[in-house]
């Protein structure tokens, strides 16, 4: 299974930059993986810049893929759910799965419908941060499915 990660805006701090190639490589060890951005939208009101930019996540989406939306109102699952789910795709046979991080002001609701929802937290993150957490949790989910000892 392909695993494609999504955020909207650019990775501006080094040790962001850092620490997705860290996790990115040690992701890589269990799956092909590729990080990619967006362009965020400037100067609209926030319902057509989550429209605008949902539009250029959509043209990054591949056909059939499973998609996973990080949404403060989505589902929180520990980290052994999160690794079942991703073991769930990779053993039905999904051939890619697409983790999104939304812009300053989220998805747009047509959007939202297309995938499943997942919070990392009840807490507020940057947008830069939870790119950091993000790959580091499904890290942690390989790790799990593969009985390693990173995760006790």
């Amino acid at each position: 299974m392909k695993l494609k990660v999504l955020w909207v805006g650019k990775s501006r701090e080094e040790w962001v930059r850092e620490a997705l190639a860290d996790y990115g490589g040690r992701i890589r060890r269990y799956a092909p993986l590729e990080l990619g951005e967006v362009r965020d939208e400037k100067g609209a009101a926030a319902e057509e810049m989550r429209r605008r930019e949902c539009e250029r996540l959509e043209k990054q989406i591949p056909p059939g893929a499973t998609l996973v939306l990080l949404d403060e109102r989505g589902d929180q699952l520990d980290s052994p759910a999160l690794a079942a789910f991703v073991g769930k795709q990779r053993d039905a046979g999904v051939g890619e799965m697409v983790f999104v991080v939304g812009g300053a002001y989220g998805f747009s609701e047509e959007f939202r419908r297309r995938g499943r929802l997942l919070s990392l937290s009840k807490l507020t993150f940057t947008h830069q941060m939870v790119r950091v957490f993000l790959l580091e949790q499904i890290y942690r989910a390989f790790t799990i499915l593969n009985n390693e000892p990173y995760h006790h």
